[in-house]
């Protein structure tokens, strides 16, 4: 018998459940491979053996220091799941509600339904605002609009369907390129195996000619060695015996002083050529065992002193930190900034607090993140106006604030934000004394991202990006002309405006080539204008121009990067939320 074919809400429902639990995800994390499980099923997964691997593809995983809880979130994916539940819990509860009352009089029952407006009434309708329309009985307006309704759902039926087969299709396509991947993966396999089989023959040969060398020389060592020793212990004993061993010795020596011997060991020692597209193995000609060992040397004097060099550029990044609620520990650090004086100053979110270090790393105070009283708030983002003290936005259990305080952690003043339960980034216009700070209000698909501009009293001046389609603005930033730049996460874009809030440009696109994108967050500006973002889930810092060409990647190697800085030195400052730890990058001019 055939299976009973899913709905469209049962098909999204399997799409959003664990494959280890079955159940909607809580807590959604993302494995390198992109599979998705709740946190507390990769948990107790992850206890069954060492290396941890992915239950769906079998691959391996390296998991963080922190272990799952440190792996990526998948926003969308939870959102998704909530907005299911939601969705569910409303519609039964509408069941429940409507049954044949009135939208507008709910009190009242339909009555009749009017053929001007194409809806049902009820009497105290039909008094207020139908006077005067053509009417019928409900039961005769549903039967002759029975067949237009069942029209519209055969209708909509066959879309859903098409929409079915679409994720189906996309099922399938996932499923062929996990596919294609593991031939791809084997079929290197092989051909690595065939050239270290190739290798290691090459050798043997190599060996071969070099131990038959040294056995046949090691055998005429032998004869002269004897013929010598023979001849000298005759002289020694001062008798007149060496005279019988000379033409003897004579004719050992005459046999190997014009001897050819010596001659060098013709080998063809294997070289590794990596090529872009594929790679070779070449076995080049040597002129002698000696050369070859000679070359290597030579060889592994360069290596040593590339790696003498990247040793003493990798001593000036200096990183700190580590999970943990102690001094100098964050949980979750997020938003920074960087003063004039060379100070860092960032947000430790979990923890409630701003934390400061020397741009050596060095710890030199921290306060709460106070509201009034014992009320403190999850501080997200923080940047520094022009008399230098610190703008902080944040959210407690049921409200969302811009927060005014000194260096050393004084509250200078406040101003309410609309609790919309998303993240904010803030950014300062020194020039202007304005507040800026991301909003991102709606749900998915219809979540609407903007820019709001305040006075420091908390007067709003204008709102930016309202037209342009952000999705989920995360991280914001001012240049030196006043040109406002957010990373929007979602869309995986940087928009580009001018201080009035014209659109100027947008750049990146979701991807993981040059110029790529994927969950933009933090976003500053070098001396140069140059644009840095912490392209977050590529796992890399990377560096455009000022009109959005992409210029390189700064670091490839940083899990999880949330938010960047610049210091007046020159140094590049990023928190990393993946190991709750802040790095420092040298300046180009440190490292010239």
């Amino acid at each position: 018998m055939a299976a009973a074919r899913l709905s469209l809400g049962e098909e999204i429902r399997e799409e959003l459940s664990c494959s280890i639990c079955l159940e909607l995800f809580t807590r959604p994390k993302v494995l390198p491979c992109q599979h998705t499980f709740c946190q507390e099923c990769l948990q107790n997964h992850a206890g069954w053996g060492v290396p941890l691997q992915c239950p769906i593809c079998r691959r391996k995983v390296r998991l963080p220091p922190q272990g799952v809880a440190s792996l990526p979130d998948s926003y969308i994916v939870a959102h998704l799941c909530e907005r299911l539940q939601q969705q569910a819990t409303l519609s039964g509860e509408t069941r429940e509600q409507s049954g044949n009352r009135c939208s507008f009089h709910p009190s009242e029952e339909y009555r009749v339904y009017c053929k001007q407006c194409q809806i049902p009434i009820c009497e105290q309708c039909l008094e207020e605002v139908h006077n005067g329309h053509g009417t019928t009985t409900i039961k005769k307006a549903a039967q002759e609009r029975r067949d237009t309704v069942q029209a519209l759902i055969t209708e909509g039926r066959d879309i859903l369907e098409s929409y079915c087969s679409f994720i189906r299709g996309l099922r399938e396509t996932e499923k062929t390129l996990h596919e294609e991947k593991q031939q791809t993966d084997n079929r290197i396999i092989q051909a690595c195996n065939t050239l270290l089989s190739e290798v290691e023959q090459n050798h043997r040969k190599n060996l071969a000619r070099v131990h038959n060398k040294r056995d046949r020389v090691l055998a005429d060592v032998n004869e002269l060695s004897a013929a010598c020793d023979q001849a000298e212990k005759e002289v020694e004993d001062r008798g007149n015996g060496f005279l019988s061993q000379e033409s003897n010795l004579a004719e050992v020596v005459g046999k190997y002083r014009g001897k050819e011997e010596l001659s060098p060991v013709q080998t063809q020692p294997a070289v590794f050529q990596p090529v872009l597209g594929h790679v070779t193995v070449q076995f080049l000609p040597s002129t002698s065992a000696a050369t070859a060992t000679s070359d290597d040397a030579a060889g592994g004097t360069g290596h040593h002193h590339g790696n003498q060099s990247q040793e003493e550029n990798q001593s000036q990044k200096v990183t700190f930190g580590g999970e943990g609620s102690g001094t100098g520990q964050f949980d979750y650090p997020a938003g920074l900034a960087v003063s004039d004086e060379g100070q860092i100053f960032v947000t430790d979110r979990g923890n409630q607090r701003i934390q400061a270090f020397t741009l050596q790393g060095t710890f030199v105070h921290q306060f709460p993140t106070v509201v009034s009283g014992e009320q403190k708030i999850d501080p997200q983002d923080l940047a520094i106006d022009g008399e230098g003290n610190l703008w902080v936005v944040g959210r407690s259990e049921n409200d969302e604030f811009a927060m005014q305080y000194t260096k050393q952690g004084r509250v200078l003043r406040k101003f309410d934000l609309q609790y919309t339960m998303r993240w904010r980034g803030v950014a300062v216009d020194t020039r202007r004394n304005l507040i800026l700070i991301t909003q991102t209000t709606g749900d998915w698909p219809k979540r609407h991202g903007e820019v709001q501009v305040f006075w420091p009293d908390g007067t709003l001046v204008r709102t930016v990006g309202q037209q342009q389609g952000m999705g989920y603005p995360c991280y914001i930033t001012v240049d030196e002309e006043g040109n406002i730049l957010v990373s929007d996460c979602e869309n995986h874009r940087v928009y580009v405006y001018r201080e009035d809030g014209q659109f100027l440009f947008k750049f990146g696109g979701e991807g993981s080539g040059e110029g790529q994108l994927k969950g933009p967050h933090g976003i500053c500006i070098d001396e140069h204008r140059n644009i840095i973002v912490a392209d977050m889930f590529n796992s890399r810092v990377e560096m455009f121009d000022r009109t959005g060409r992409f210029l390189e990647h700064i670091t490839a190697d940083q899990w999880g990067p949330e938010a960047v800085a610049m210091a007046t030195q020159g140094q590049l400052v990023v928190t990393n939320y993946a190991n709750d730890t802040v790095t420092i990058f040298p300046s180009s001019k440190q490292e010239l």
